[in-house]
């Protein structure tokens, strides 16, 4: 029992310690090119930029962490342990959010670990509210097996009977298309089955090798932060990659730590995005960020990869 105490006290220091690190980093400054930039209209910030100008390697891409977790569980038994955004799908996407997180089990309905929420009918039916009010937008829709999960039946068949119209077939080439070029084509699905054979080259569904991260399992803060810096600085540029790498801005609960629930823990991270993208710019590695995903998204993380967008497309970054 006392070790145990021990071991929660010194816990607790390391965090206050890396807590205090990312605080005192933020003196540095938060400024980049595109930062002062706020779009005025987010739902449809894509358009604002202007589709003939915008190339799909150029965009910073606001993202969501486990998206479809809402209404997971239920509220103030289990859902705060499995809860990390607060939106549905629809006022994400109307928020800004460009890049969707979705876990399945073998019923299609929505996961996180052993919670279950909504049917994934719900969030198609989002994302094509979202695409039946805009013109110019692109979503990229990640859709995986949840981890310990079997694959629902005949998922790909269900994805392109559903979005088949929106989506825009697996190659290469798109990374250095503009946005026009792709219209009217929406929707870039990555379906990362557990055991089910991978979407093909040329199919209407993207393998998961084209969306890539570095899952870094903490909640210690500026553990995450520094090591979101380092594994991004082994990417190639953007102009250059073939693929979408994503850094998630996010601590996670851990099994160790007295506070299991999500938000009071991720919110020890969450305010640092600007720092992020800053130290990016300070290191040399600003040419590297393209799917940057938070939990509980906020318009001033969207805003803050837009702004970096805007200053990609106008030739400032």
């Amino acid at each position: 029992m006392g070790s145990h105490v021990s071991k929660q006290v010194e816990r607790r220091k390391t965090i206050h310690t890396e807590k205090k690190t990312l605080t005192e980093l933020k003196t540095s400054g938060e400024d980049y090119p595109g930062s002062e930039y706020h779009p005025s209209d987010r739902k449809n910030w894509m358009n604002g930029l202007n589709p003939e100008k915008v190339h799909i390697n150029q965009i910073v891409w606001p993202g969501t962490h486990d998206s479809a977790t809402n209404k997971i569980g239920f509220p103030l038994i289990t859902r705060p342990f499995a809860q990390c955004q607060s939106l549905s799908i629809y006022r994400q996407l109307a928020l800004g959010t460009r890049v969707i997180d979705i876990r399945v089990q073998e019923d299609r309905r929505v996961c996180h670990g052993i919670l279950v929420t909504y049917s994934m009918d719900v969030v198609i039916e989002d994302v094509k509210k979202f695409l039946s009010e805009t013109q110019s937008e692109i979503i990229i829709l990640e859709v995986r097996t949840e981890f310990g999960h079997d694959d629902p039946p005949e998922f790909d068949k269900y994805l392109e009977e559903q979005l088949g119209e929106f989506l825009i077939h697996q190659d290469d080439h798109v990374f250095g298309k503009t946005i026009s070029e792709l219209l009217p084509k929406r929707v870039i699905c990555v379906w990362k089955p557990s055991k089910s054979p991978q979407p093909k080259a040329g199919s209407s569904l993207w393998s998961a090798g084209f969306l890539k991260d570095n899952w870094i399992n903490t909640d210690l803060p500026s553990t995450k932060f520094d090591g979101n810096l380092k594994h991004l600085s082994e990417q190639p540029p953007v102009a250059s990659r073939k693929y979408f790498y994503r850094v998630e801005n996010t601590v996670t609960p851990v099994a160790d730590n007295p506070v299991l629930c999500v938000k009071p823990v991720t919110r020890r991270i969450h305010g640092y995005a600007r720092l992020f993208i800053a130290q990016c710019f300070a290191k040399g590695y600003a040419d590297r960020i393209q799917v940057f995903s938070t939990d509980f998204i906020d318009e001033d993380f969207v805003d803050a990869c837009v702004g970096l967008t805007h200053a990609r497309v106008e030739g400032k970054a």
